[in-house]
């Protein structure tokens, strides 16, 4: 098995913090685009994440849960209805509406041409032919899930669909053989209130719950659960993994949480505990900067704000820090024009670098 070296990306939008309009308050899904390089993320708007940090809205398209790429379209939840959009244009080309709809909730897809969608409140999966944007159908895939399901992957290597259950304790996944759409055990966990799950490249599965709040990371035969160390999680909703950047986003509310997986030695691992690469970009800016910083070992750190005089305006984190490469994102705060100092300290030593806001 190869050594896993755990990294930790963290955009931090607090509460209804706003830039020019954008917000990530609800993040309930997140999907990545790695044509664009992008991340999508469902609020009941669809925000984007552009690759240095900044926010903007995916045009007038909307989706308060599930969010799927397949081809050259986003798929969306929304109340009782599934949207389809051009990724190139972000032009709404698809819109069905599911008959007798409890709560539309996870989504996920073939591959080909099928979507699946959770019915959190009827107990259902619902089928979504999509071959024909201009035309298209949809059906009850499963009647009966046994339980409220949330989050929904698909199994190509098996041909099956994996989903989650919303129970208060030993939520159990289930699995759905496409060839007949029966209903079978995977596992029991030892946690409950599962919102996601997807996969990685190497076929693992990770799966976020409420209770308690955290990621469990199972190998592909559902053995040998692992607690992913995330900090600053609670509540997580509908996670996505990007195989592209191994890469694997935590919606938390008015947050995502990038958990980054780095399969090559590091060289952080040859840093002194004073040599915390801290740097800024772009710099200057107009406030949608990225702070980047390494770590040679987890630690306790504070990353602060300050003016010429001394000033703290922000502390940006206070907290256990994970060892290796830290992004944070100033993104959706409303600093005044000037010249700043981001001062990143640990009790191994402190570093300063200046930032201009334009």
């Amino acid at each position: 098995m190869k050594q896993v070296i755990f990294t930790l990306l963290l955009f931090i939008v607090i509460g209804i913090g706003h830039l020019h309009g954008q917000s990530l308050n609800g993040a309930e899904s997140a999907e990545y685009d790695a044509v664009g390089n992008r991340w999508f993320v469902s609020t009941g708007d669809i925000v984007v994440i552009e690759s240095n940090g900044t926010l903007s809205f995916f045009g007038n398209a909307t989706g308060s849960y599930g969010l799927e790429i397949l081809g050259n379209t986003l798929f969306a939840v929304g109340s009782g209805v599934v949207k389809g959009y051009d990724l190139t244009t972000a032009d709404e080309v698809m819109s069905v509406s599911i008959p007798g709809a409890g709560f539309l909730n996870g989504l996920t897809n073939d591959g080909v041409d099928k979507l699946y969608v959770t019915d959190f409140g009827n107990d259902r999966i619902h089928e979504i032919d999509v071959a024909d944007l201009s035309n298209v159908t949809s059906s009850v895939a499963v009647s009966n899930t046994l339980t409220t399901p949330n989050g929904i992957v698909y199994d190509a290597t098996n041909d099956r669909l994996l989903y989650t259950s919303w129970a208060g304790s030993n939520a159990k996944i289930r699995a759905v053989d496409r060839s007949d759409f029966s209903v079978s055990e995977v596992v029991t966990t030892n946690v409950g209130a599962i919102d996601g799950i997807d996969d990685d490249s190497d076929g693992n599965y990770y799966i976020s719950s409420w209770a308690p709040a955290r990621i469990t990371k199972y190998s592909a035969d559902f053995t040998n659960p692992e607690t992913i160390s995330t900090p600053f999680i609670s509540n997580p909703a509908d996670i996505g993994y990007a195989m592209e950047t191994d890469t694997l986003a935590i919606p938390i509310g008015s947050n995502v949480v990038f958990v980054g997986f780095d399969q090559t030695p590091s060289s952080t691992n040859q840093l002194s505990s004073q040599d915390f690469q801290l740097s800024v970009y772009p710099n200057p800016s107009q406030g949608q900067s990225v702070i980047e910083f390494y770590l040679d070992r987890s630690e306790e750190i504070t990353l602060e704000l300050v003016d010429q005089l001394g000033i703290n305006h922000y502390t940006v984190l206070s907290g256990k820090q994970i060892k290796g490469k830290n992004l944070v994102s100033l993104a959706g705060h409303d600093f005044p024009a000037g010249q700043y100092y981001v001062v990143l300290s640990t009790k191994a030593g402190r570093e300063t670098t200046s930032m201009f806001l334009n």
